[in-house]
């Protein structure tokens, strides 16, 4: 067996589902707390690398060094997002709170056309270049042919947020009353907690982490238009289902199973089919243990 080879596919399986994880967890955290399947949240994703690329081309034509511009467009992409999920929240979700399930799921397919549309009339329908804004790191050059400079930024970046994030929700008052939120929403409320603050700061937080990956896949790649985000919020809720839609911890291994899986395939098989391995991936669970690898079956009461 070709080693360095095993480790290209390995690094680079990493990089693509450190990212999955990172939108899988906005999947998770909503349907964890409302049981709503938000499949606007891709389009999140690529509104924060469209904003990431604005705000990168206004510094760029002001002088900014290449790290500056970097930090200024995710942090100003993630305002932005953040922004948009809590107003997606209010005009799309919350008036639907008390309706069935259907009606909801069908206000976040419309919100997802809606937003794509939107991007297609306010930019272009065409493929966008992205500058590369990610420095080449010197004490990665030995490995850079197999493991570059953005794919680690990637994978740090990512590990970091779903460590805070980890903390966010196990240490904080906040992170608490999200927990109880999703355990029972009901009881929660009657022991003062706010759910409605609860659901808005839960659509914030993801769409916030969603533009982090939006502005960091775009960089890497180097190219974004509308439609990115319908690919990767798909793939992301396939990672979500996988490690246990509403599961946290579910939501990051779930992300670097699909990760390593789609690479370890493509790379061994043929990358023709990468898609088929993921979506492959999802009917054997939902099939086969439609819980995930860290959810637990819900015991229906009669």
């Amino acid at each position: 067996m070709d080693v360095q080879y095993f480790f290209e596919l390995f690094l680079s399986g990493l990089t693509r589902g450190s990212i999955y994880a990172l939108i899988a967890i906005g999947y998770t955290m909503v349907y964890g707390i409302i049981e709503l399947i938000n499949f606007a949240h891709g389009e999140i994703y690529m509104i924060g690398a469209f904003t990431g690329l604005i705000v990168a081309g206004i510094l760029g034509t002001m002088g900014f060094p290449l790290p500056a511009i970097l930090v200024l467009a995710v942090l100003v992409s993630m305002i932005y997002c953040a922004g948009y999920g809590y107003t997606i929240e209010k005009i799309a979700y919350k008036p639907l709170r008390q309706a069935g399930r259907l009606s909801p799921l069908i206000s976040a397919i419309g919100m997802s056309l809606f937003l794509q549309n939107y991007v297609i009339l306010v930019q272009t329908s065409d493929f966008v270049p992205f500058p590369s804004l990610i420095p080449e790191f010197a004490f990665l050059e030995p490995i850079a042919h197999i493991f570059a400079s953005s794919d680690f930024l990637i994978v740090v970046v990512s590990a970091v947020l779903m460590a805070g994030l980890t903390l966010f929700i196990k240490y904080t008052k906040m992170g608490k009353a999200m927990r109880a939120t999703a355990q029972n929403r009901k009881m929660a409320m009657l022991l003062g907690v706010d759910a409605d603050r609860v659901i808005s700061v839960t659509f914030i937080i993801g769409s916030a982490l969603a533009a982090v990956g939006g502005v960091l896949i775009a960089s890497h790649v180097g190219m974004v238009n509308f439609a990115v985000g319908f690919l990767a919020g798909i793939k992301a809720f396939t990672a979500a289902v996988l490690g246990g839609i509403g599961s946290l911890p579910g939501a990051m291994l779930g992300g670097l199973f699909l990760g390593l899986s789609e690479s370890f395939g493509a790379g061994y098989i043929s990358s023709d089919y990468e898609d088929v391995f993921a979506f492959s991936l999802l009917v054997i669970f939902l099939i086969f243990r439609p819980s995930g690898i860290m959810g637990k079956a819900k015991v229906e009461k009669v």
